[in-house]
């Protein structure tokens, strides 16, 4: 199955093209899929047309990264603004075919923090990874962020990006779990770490709990494990925290960033890192060798039970990296608001009357 993405005339090409059973598999599921390329500034909304075919909505928002969703809420991160949108549909009501419709209702102006990361706690409290300033924080409505929690070896709040430190995992909706690509403590030190420098680190503690990783991103606290992505080896895994091991599962062909859940199943972002030196000289390399396989872009799902990949999204064209992927379970067919075309100006809602108080 093959389908085109509508860009704006004269745009470079995007094509998708999905395992035989993967928009059988979104339906059993009832289930729509949001991923971010932050390379070429998307968002997009993966769900089901009337007629079971795939449904491709996207927005621009330039360097789309961190994403948080529930069935009736996104939060973005974008170069240098956090958002909050908000589905103004009932159950029962459809917009031009969808069935929700997500509107950027707040934004916060952070400044380029180089979000990663996003989560929202049992409090409802809004925390993120602030990458350039290597801690966890959260939006404010006087500063750029405030911050929250630091890893112990990073010494002072600089705009360093001193450990690249990128993931969060929550626990019973409190931050427990950070990634970060090496233990650096000076400015951009991470970059000389990136093959084994990699940790994971209890955030009540501080405690490593694992180790010797490779660019990991994307933790995830699921079934009772910490998942994550070992993104510069190609694998997809857990962590087992008695031993304090990294456990390979699923090898996937691509550089993995951007993890979510449903049911017994893992969806798994991959993007395709070639010419980028970032990316370059990592196990990844060897093991697609090895595979004789290319690195991909696109989406992966993993049957948690077998570790086997069932279905597959493969992105070619204009998108070449993912980030983040999110599960918007629940829902159908998803569509967004952006700020390039008048639609957002002329769509408007209002709220119950209430008078003053």
């Amino acid at each position: 199955m093959t389908t085109n993405s509508v860009l704006p005339s004269g745009s470079p090409q995007l094509e998708m093209s999905a395992s035989r059973q993967f928009t059988a598999w979104l339906a059993e599921q009832n289930l729509s899929l949001a991923f971010t390329t932050y390379q070429t500034g998307k968002l997009f909304l993966l769900g089901l047309q009337p007629d079971e075919r795939l449904s491709v909505f996207e927005r621009t928002f330039n360097r789309a990264m961190g994403l948080y969703a529930t069935s009736d809420k996104l939060y973005l991160s974008s170069l240098y603004q956090l958002w909050k949108f908000v589905n103004v549909l009932e159950p029962s009501q459809q917009y031009q075919g969808y069935d929700r419709l997500y509107v950027p209702q707040v934004g916060y102006t952070t400044g380029d923090l180089d979000i990663h990361d996003i989560t929202i706690t049992d409090s409802q409290q809004i925390v993120f990874v602030n990458t350039l300033f290597s801690c966890l924080a959260t939006v404010s409505e006087e500063r750029s962020f405030t911050p929250l929690w630091n890893p112990a070896f990073i010494s002072k709040l600089a705009a360093e990006d001193r450990c690249h430190l990128n993931g969060l995992a929550l626990v019973e909706g409190k931050p427990r779990y950070v990634t970060a690509v090496s233990q650096s403590d000076v400015t951009d030190g991470w970059r000389d770490r990136r093959q084994d420098g990699g940790c994971v680190i209890e955030v009540t503690s501080h405690q490593r709990v694992v180790q010797g990783l490779s660019m990991p991103h994307s933790p995830r606290w699921y079934q009772g494990k910490l998942w994550l992505l070992n993104s510069g080896t190609g694998y997809f895994g857990y962590i087992d925290l008695q031993r304090g091991s990294f456990e390979p599962v699923t090898f996937c062909p691509g550089y993995l960033r951007g993890l979510a859940f449903v049911g017994n199943f893992a969806i798994v972002g991959l993007s395709r890192p070639r010419g980028h030196k970032t990316f370059s000289g990592l196990a990844l390399d060897d093991n697609l060798q090895k595979r004789d396989a290319e690195a991909r872009c696109g989406l992966q799902v993993i049957d948690l039970r077998t570790g086997d990949i069932v279905h597959w999204l493969r992105i070619e064209g204009v998108v070449e990296e993912l980030y983040d992927v999110a599960a918007l379970v629940g829902v159908r067919r998803p569509m967004a608001l952006g700020f390039k075309t008048d639609e957002i100006r002329r769509f408007i809602t209002v709220g119950e009357f209430q008078g003053f108080s």
